[in-house]
């Protein structure tokens, strides 16, 4: 969310931004809101001083014995007036916050115009596709035909988008996840966290899942919602707290189970594991100083790189444009990785500077020894991985003409040992 201020002094910049987002400038609207807010509150502060001047003056002439009729007469309609301009003030804010809530945040200036995902910028491409000598399966036919993927079943228990790992399969799943969670707390300085999936309204409101993306998130009936990511619990940290300067950066990593309703998803992705209501996800967030952000944002994207890279599994990396970046984003990379049964890259990170977007509505502030007031500090996010994600990548990977699937060697010590899972199952 933006500042106000901030909107005040760099109008054009602002507007510049949203129309790079394809919105309408929004500047004027704010200012006049802001003025108005602002008057409003300034007229009730000398109501105020008023009507304290008043009472002192009524309290004075009552105590010589003299008659203040004219003073009481003027503070009841003072009193009047005020509660009215109460009224504005109270009115006017929530425009203003019901505006500010609902604007995404402004693009970086190197982040590239465009429409949808078809104009987002390659950066690189690492490692070669896999190429085999003869057709590779997709993931749910390696999966079923092992007879340790089940999507009937779940379907039956928990209707579509969810599936049920068996036996080898679960253990890989929990076997990734683990071996990422080593990775970026051992390596690369995150501090694994464990953390609720059910969170409160304010929590949603502070990453900007709220109000925009209620339709696409779960709700239980007394008022919590599910986590879409563990990025709303992990920021969240920060919320209405001053850490200060010598505590930053702040590195979080957790494994999570994420819930998605996947509204607006209908017909794509129907088939296997890709896009499911369930899914579990290792989620990187850092939390630092404003002029650190920019390189955070390359270390988290690299850490999530590496997970690939460690998998000797082929990938390519995006900077979003502006028409496909985050309703929170400032800049995000996306890492693709490569499945040989869909013979394309698909998604299966997204690492986000967010700049101080996150951080004003969390009101997540900083502050330096020895220095007056505090500033927001900037948040950062990316999935390090989605584990379900990397785990189709794996079994198409790593599939043989058998049906068997070749456990890739960082995995080996996370499985017990075992180097194959056989064709049988």
């Amino acid at each position: 969310m933006f500042d106000v201020k901030w909107i005040r002094e760099n109008p054009e910049v602002f507007d510049k931004g949203m129309k790079r987002r394809g919105l309408e400038p929004l500047s004027e609207q704010i200012i006049d809101l802001d003025i108005r807010h602002r008057t409003a509150l300034t007229d009730l502060q000398e109501m105020q001083k008023r009507r304290n001047e008043l009472s002192k003056k009524i309290s004075f002439l009552k105590k010589e014995g003299e008659d203040a009729e004219i003073q009481i007469h003027e503070v009841g309609a003072i009193k009047r007036s005020m509660s009215e301009t109460e009224e504005i003030v109270s009115t006017l804010s929530d425009e203003i916050e019901d505006l500010l809530i609902e604007i995404p945040n402004t693009p970086d200036e190197d982040v590239p115009d465009g429409e949808d995902e078809e104009d987002n910028v390659e950066v690189r491409k690492v490692g070669e596709p896999k190429t085999f000598d003869f057709k590779p399966k997709l993931h749910d036919e390696l999966g079923v035909s092992l007879g340790l993927m089940d999507f009937e079943n779940a379907a039956k228990i928990s209707g579509s988008r969810f599936v049920i790992l068996k036996g080898a399969l679960a253990r890989l799943e929990k076997a990734l996840a683990r071996f990422m969670l080593d990775t970026h707390t051992d390596e690369n300085g995150f501090t694994e966290m464990y953390t609720p999936v059910l969170v409160k309204d304010e929590a949603m409101y502070g990453t900007g899942q709220l109000p925009k993306f209620a339709s696409e998130s779960f709700k239980t009936e007394n008022g919590y919602w599910l986590i879409s990511t563990s990025e709303i619990t992990l920021a969240n940290m920060a919320a209405n707290h001053v850490s200060k300067e010598s505590e930053l950066p702040m590195r979080f990593c957790a494994y999570s189970q994420c819930f998605r309703s996947e509204a607006g998803a209908a017909g794509k992705d129907t088939r296997g594991m890709m896009r499911q209501h369930q899914f579990g996800k290792v989620e990187l967030v850092s939390i630092v100083k404003p002029e650190d952000s920019k390189a955070e944002h390359e270390k988290i994207t690299k850490c999530a790189e590496e997970i690939l890279e460690k998998l000797g599994l082929a990938y390519r990396t995006v900077v979003l444009c502006t028409g496909d970046l985050g309703f929170g984003s400032h800049k995000t990379y996306d890492i693709e990785v490569w499945l040989p049964g869909e013979k394309r890259y698909r998604e299966i990170s997204s690492c986000s500077n967010c700049g101080d977007f996150q951080s004003h509505r969390m009101n997540a502030r900083f502050k330096t020894d020895g220095v007056k007031g505090s500033k927001y500090v900037h948040t950062l996010n990316g999935s390090g991985l989605a584990v379900g994600r990397t785990l189709i990548a794996v079994l198409e990977n790593y599939q043989r003409e058998d049906g068997s699937i070749e456990i890739p060697k960082v995995l080996v010590p996370y499985m017990g040992g075992m180097e194959v899972i056989p064709a049988n199952g």
